[in-house]
């Protein structure tokens, strides 16, 4: 566990409160001393051990359960995703007994979901005593108010990489703007159906064709997620096998119903909640999918793009880190391009404005 949290009184490099005693500290310097330790693990939140059999999903579950919340897949593989990313695991779906994990992310998204969600996120079932407070409020409050409409069969939460995405493919002309709410939610409901996170799905076609642009090309693989021809391939699987090229007349929202179809066709939502690089590797090479140790070199033909293999060495193996390295890299790059064109083609539009009006 860090501690990041500077303590607000100067210490001796005597840094633990046995170190402090062994030198004479005045009691009031051992007490700031603990409490400071006490606020530093309360914001990190618990420390679990993983015992064996755990996943991060059924830790999720079970802080949730805690709190008198029944959380959706999507909400779990969502929360999930985030307890990886703050114990820097590269793949939620490998944890190893004896692990430590800070479940501390848990806390104020579960707070927020109390103060939010419907009442049918709160365990019906659960004795009264052993409800939360504001479970038992939430649940108290909805007794006696109106039906709430059935959620989407779509993941939740703010996915902040696929909303510049989709900023990006609109400024870029890949996207109409009177389409791009239609994409957005699509896309939210392949991730619950397939179970993966939307940020990745985005990260993915930045790789694969600059960021959902439909008429992405090489000559022989088309599209947001690049349907390759030959006859066991990606067009091959979702009805292109004759006319591949025919996929790049097809807008992103048509394009989004085949991307459906080919990961029924790979088995994608068999795999569990697929991490970033199971997502890729159903696009790039399924087969490669069954190698779980993350620098073990690949099996995948030929020379990929130069930020996919160890070290952006074409010469050097592709692997699972280096493919999750290299996409979430490129993600980076390619969206931290928005903001100059964006602002840029404000200021014409701006300008032009302001011609018109002294005309």
């Amino acid at each position: 566990m860090r501690i990041t949290d500077k303590p607000p009184v100067a210490l001796p490099a005597a840094a633990s409160m046995r170190d402090a005693a062994k030198v004479g500290a005045p009691k009031a310097f051992s007490q700031a001393l603990g409490q400071v330790q006490q606020s530093a693990e309360a914001k990190s939140g618990p420390l679990r051990t993983v015992g064996s059999g755990d996943t991060l999903i059924g830790l999720v579950r079970e802080q949730a359960s805690a709190q008198g919340l029944t959380l959706s897949g999507p909400q779990e593989m969502r929360l999930a995703q985030r307890v990886a990313s703050d114990n820097g695991i590269q793949n939620a779906n490998r944890i190893f007994t004896g692990q430590k994990i800070s479940l501390g992310a848990l806390q104020p998204e579960f707070q927020a979901m109390l103060r939010t969600e419907p009442a049918a996120t709160a365990i019906a079932a659960a004795p009264a005593a052993e409800a939360t407070p504001a479970a038992a409020a939430i649940a108290a409050s909805a007794a006696s108010a109106p039906a709430a409409a059935p959620p989407m069969a779509a993941t939740s939460g703010p996915h902040p990489v696929l909303e510049k995405t989709l900023e990006r493919a609109v400024a870029k002309g890949f996207i109409p703007v009177a389409e791009k709410a239609a994409v957005h939610d699509k896309i939210l409901q392949l991730a619950s159906t397939h179970r993966f996170a939307p940020d990745d799905f985005a990260r993915m076609t930045l790789m694969e064709s600059d960021g959902m642009n439909p008429r992405s090309s090489n000559q022989r693989c088309h599209g947001i997620i690049q349907f390759c021809d030959g006859p066991d391939r990606g067009a091959a699987s979702v009805g292109y096998r004759s006319n591949p090229k025919a996929i790049l007349g097809l807008s992103v929202n048509q394009q989004l119903d085949l991307v459906g179809k080919y990961f029924d066709d790979v088995g994608l939502k068999n795999q569990g909640p697929a991490g970033l690089e199971d997502l890729y590797l159903s696009v790039l090479n399924p087969a490669s999918r069954s190698e779980p140790q993350a620098s073990a070199p690949l099996n995948i033909p030929g020379p990929q793009a130069s930020s996919l293999h160890v070290g952006r060495d074409t010469s050097a193996p592709i692997t699972r880190q280096s493919i999750r390295q290299g996409l979430v890299q490129n993600a980076s790059e390619r969206l931290a391009q928005i903001a100059a064109p964006v602002m840029r083609l404000q200021g014409l539009r701006a300008a032009r404005y302001d011609e018109s009006s002294f005309r």
